[in-house]
């Protein structure tokens, strides 16, 4: 179920080939970058971000080591 302000399928599409490959370990990128998107939108603080997003740390860190390693830039050229 996508719930407003979530990618959709096809939204999906066009970031993936950019973002680093799963070491199967990771959670889900979609529910990630979904969560990124949500605190962005709303400012809420990362320990206050709703659950079916994941675990608050997994998604600040992931979003601290893509901005830190130029994932993002790549994603917004």
């Amino acid at each position: 179920m996508t719930v407003r302000g979530d990618l959709t399928d096809e939204a999906w599409d066009l970031p993936q080939p950019f973002l680093p490959m799963s070491n199967g370990r990771w959670r889900d990128h979609c529910q990630v970058i979904d969560g990124i998107l949500y605190r962005v939108r709303t400012g809420v603080q990362w320990r206050d971000l709703l659950e079916r997003f994941g675990p608050w740390k997994t998604v600040y860190e992931r979003h601290r080591v893509w901005s830190a390693d130029g994932t993002w830039a790549s994603l917004l050229e």
